[in-house]
């Protein structure tokens, strides 16, 4: 059915429910890698939409799965799908206070998501220094 609607377009992929829910929310609640992942292929799917009522992420929602091998395909999908690892809940938590402790594959994916994307806005801050008017910077005139 899912297939049905991608090929006759015209949806919104990021539609909400009344408790501000979307497709991908119940993908990552479920299980639904399948569906997970025709969701994440469609250009316009927003990867870190927030609900009403929890405030929470499809992010937030994966990592509470209680299948560890699930719940890595998807917290992975996810992330590499660019899900944002710091947006808080209604509570203030992000996606990794769900964590549980001993589930280091999931840590360690979260961690690494955080340092790409801390590398990321380095760089953009980098480029924007190299706008200043500061030349090359090589001072090999003055030699």
């Amino acid at each position: 059915m899912l297939l049905e609607i991608f090929e006759k377009g015209d949806f919104d992929i990021n539609y909400q429910d009344g408790l501000g829910n979307t497709a991908l929310h119940y993908a990552a609640a479920h299980g639904s890698t399948d569906v997970l992942e025709h969701i994440l292929s469609h250009d316009e799917c927003d990867v870190d939409p927030v609900n009403r009522v929890e405030h929470a992420t499809p992010l937030h929602v994966a990592v509470q799965l209680e299948d560890p091998e699930l719940r890595n395909y998807i917290v992975e999908s996810l992330l590499e799908a660019g899900a944002d690892t710091t947006i808080k809940d209604k509570n203030g938590d992000t996606a990794m206070d769900f964590v549980p402790a001993d589930d280091t594959t999931i840590l360690t994916l979260i961690r690494k998501a955080r340092a790409q994307a801390s590398v990321s806005h380095d760089d953009i801050a980098s480029d924007d220094d190299d706008e200043s008017g500061s030349g090359s910077g090589s001072g090999s005139e003055e030699d």
